[in-house]
């Protein structure tokens, strides 16, 4: 007969076996558990920190330093329909990936991601010595007793972006920078914010497919040729047993109120609830159709965070006036921190130790 040391031991065991795979015993029977569907719920356990432990967050993501008046949009957790997420665990992370070095590389939503990962980190063990260093374009963030290295370069399109004599070159065709890529033991990749800038805020002057050069071409079909480009690149550099690959998904934008059936509030600025919905009345979005078709086409296993759902409903999560422009600006794109980019990383952390 068990005694009652050796049951509670179990029941731990079962418990700790159901979170490392993103199941509770409330999973609907017979049942496959999609993290990536459900709902957004209050919690006043939440959020996992807050922006004045955390010293090092971005002025343009430090929205409650920049005088944002409400509270809320903190207070929510991500809950699954018929599963529930692990909550992060950044002692748990540690240890796990003692010895490894984890890469973000992408855009400002990438670094978004980043700076979130390094502040749960941080909370977890605020004692523990941390180094942050900067050079070029990659960003790293250790901590020396476990050995771990939170890494973010930074790379808006993944593909090159060249300097010639008649001006800059978005080539389609070439990763040059994938040399950088090669040592990390996770990568966790984003693309999109950049594809649709024009102007001043476009940050080249020629686009190259193959070798035809052109003025500007269409951006949704670059996007999938970048893509595809990376793709190509996975497949022939990333050894699976050595490297675990991640895609960040699209992050969504909330610009535009009419996308969320809601005319009169123009864009996010003002929100402070989420959609307390399943599902975003603006439907997929065009960006994460073109990644998610590009994704099949890979070898190599790449686990996507299917984050843009989840983060549509999430009007009230933007800086909006409370990021780095001031009330002069509306950031619509990013994203406050302590806010939706740590649900991104409980994704992540529950994806790892799934794997």
């Amino acid at each position: 007969m068990m005694g009652p040391f050796a049951f509670a031991a179990v029941l731990f065991v079962i418990e700790f076996w159901q979170q490392v795979h993103g199941r509770t015993c409330e999973q609907v029977h017979g049942s496959t558990c999609d993290l990536y569907k459900g709902k957004w719920v209050y919690d006043a356990s939440y959020p996992l920190y807050n922006s004045s432990n955390c010293p090092f967050i971005l002025q343009e993501f430090n929205c409650q330093s920049n005088g944002r008046p409400d509270h809320l949009y903190r207070n929510y957790r991500w809950q699954p329909t018929s599963c529930n997420l692990p909550r992060f665990n950044g002692r748990d992370f540690l240890r796990r990936f003692r010895g490894k070095r984890i890469m973000f590389v992408g855009d400002s939503l990438s670094s978004n991601q980043w700076q979130s990962l390094t502040c749960l980190l941080h909370t977890a063990v605020p004692r523990a010595k941390h180094t942050s260093q900067r050079i070029g374009g990659l960003s790293t963030f250790s901590f020396p007793a476990y050995g771990v290295s939170i890494m973010f370069s930074r790379n808006a399109f993944l593909v090159d972006i060249v300097n010639k004599k008649h001006g800059r070159v978005l080539k389609l065709n070439s990763i040059r920078s994938g040399q950088l890529w090669k040592g990390a033991d996770v990568l966790i990749f984003d693309t999109w914010h950049w594809w649709l800038h024009t102007g001043r805020k476009q940050p080249w002057d020629y686009v190259q497919d193959n070798k035809i050069t052109h003025k500007d071409m269409n951006r949704m079909v670059a996007y999938e040729k970048a893509l595809r480009t990376w793709a190509r690149w996975v497949n022939f550099n990333v050894d699976p047993a050595k490297t675990k690959v991640f895609f960040q998904g699209v992050s969504p934008d909330h610009m535009d109120s009419r996308d969320w059936k809601d005319p009169a509030a123009k864009t996010c600025r003002g929100e402070t609830h989420p959609m307390l919905s399943m599902d975003y009345p603006g439907g997929p979005h065009p960006a994460q159709v073109i990644l998610n078709k590009v994704l099949r086409s890979v070898s190599k296993p790449v686990h996507l965070l299917d984050i843009t759902g989840l983060s549509q409903l999430r009007k009230d999560g933007h800086p909006s006036a409370f990021g780095y422009g001031g009330r002069r600006g509306s950031d619509c794109t990013h994203w406050c921190l302590p806010g939706v980019p740590d649900t991104w990383n409980e994704l992540l952390f529950a994806a790892l130790i799934h794997s």
